[in-house]
């Protein structure tokens, strides 16, 4: 992931003067699904902009969490 993140990083800092500032979070998190699912996904991804403006991304994490029974420590998700 880090390296990942470092290239990604230090490629859309090339992209114009309005990603100069760019960084992610400290953490990341990773999830899979299976291909019956990728459809769903795409639309998911399409749609993202718009749904976040009606659930915000803390709660749907949260409700992932749950759903799949994941243990977490609120004091390591959030930056």
């Amino acid at each position: 992931m880090e390296k990942i993140k470092t290239g990604s990083s230090k490629w859309i800092k090339t992209k114009g003067p309005r990603y100069q500032l760019f960084s992610w979070q400290n953490g990341y998190g990773a999830f899979s699904i299976g291909v019956s699912n990728s459809e769903a996904l795409k639309q998911y991804i399409a749609g993202q902009k718009e749904h976040h403006k009606h659930r915000r991304f803390e709660d749907e994490l949260r409700s992932l969490f749950r759903k799949y029974q994941i243990r977490y420590d609120e004091r390591y998700v959030w930056d």
